[in-house]
């Protein structure tokens, strides 16, 4: 990480935050009007100058504004982020959902993989001992910008049927993480394109293990995205008890 000033990483945050809401290239003028950062227009111009320099943020050909590289979402993610707090409230809501199926494996996991789906908007999969494959939320990447392109969903769907890309995927992360986010390059070749993967995975009492997760665009709201796999991967191991 480049020594980014305290000015730089309001920036930079700010960008990629309001990319992450709307998709679109962003702007000094925006950032002055809606972030309410404490800079000029033409001090946050030339900010993002440098932005761009250290390889943070890009500017699109089509556009005056600039979005973040995977490099400024990786830095966002690791190091700049606050992850929202699941409440109680969150919480039993998803426990409700899945807690008549714990006593199956199967069902318990097509019931976990929809309900992750539904909660986070995204692509939800998961893996069990046996080398099963779930997935649900299929419909909720094409309401995302990024998938507007046939391309880049074909890619990430072709991905995602593949087994053994799948597993591959799940075993990259660092062993000593509990949630690993692989985004841009560390998704192989297989997925080159404009996408974000969030998994951890889970161990039961009676040793099954797994992976569960989504996919979306590098742009997803890891801030709520994060800690909701988390949860769910934290619930399979608590309700888990028979299998």
């Amino acid at each position: 990480m480049h020594n980014l000033t305290q000015r730089q990483i309001e920036i930079l945050k700010a960008i990629i935050e309001e990319y992450i809401e709307n998709a679109e290239a962003v702007g000094s003028e925006t950032l002055e009007k809606k972030r309410n950062l404490s800079s000029s227009p033409a001090t946050i111009r030339n900010e993002m100058v440098k932005l761009q320099e250290y390889g943070y943020i890009k500017k699109p050909h089509s556009s005056a504004g600039r979005v973040p590289t995977p490099d400024g979402m990786r830095l966002y993610v690791r190091e700049l982020m606050k992850e929202k707090v699941l409440s109680v409230v969150e919480e039993v809501a998803l426990k409700e959902k899945v807690w008549d199926f714990r006593a199956r494996q199967e069902k318990l996991l097509r019931e976990a993989v929809r309900s992750l789906a539904e909660k986070t908007k995204a692509l939800a999969v998961a893996t069990s001992t046996t080398g099963d494959i779930f997935c649900a939320g299929y419909a909720n990447i094409l309401d995302m910008p990024e998938f507007y392109d046939i391309d880049i969903t074909r890619t990430l769907l072709t991905a995602v049927d593949d087994a053994e890309c799948l597993h591959a995927l799940f075993h990259s992360g660092d062993s000593n993480d509990d949630i690993h986010i692989l985004l841009g390059e560390e998704l192989g070749s297989r997925l080159r394109g404009p996408y974000g993967f969030v998994f951890t995975h889970y161990d039961t009492p009676l040793n099954e293990r797994g992976d569960i997760g989504v996919f979306g665009p590098v742009r997803m709201n890891y801030t709520q995205v994060v800690p909701t796999v988390r949860y769910f991967g934290n619930l399979i191991e608590e309700i888990s008890k028979n299998w």
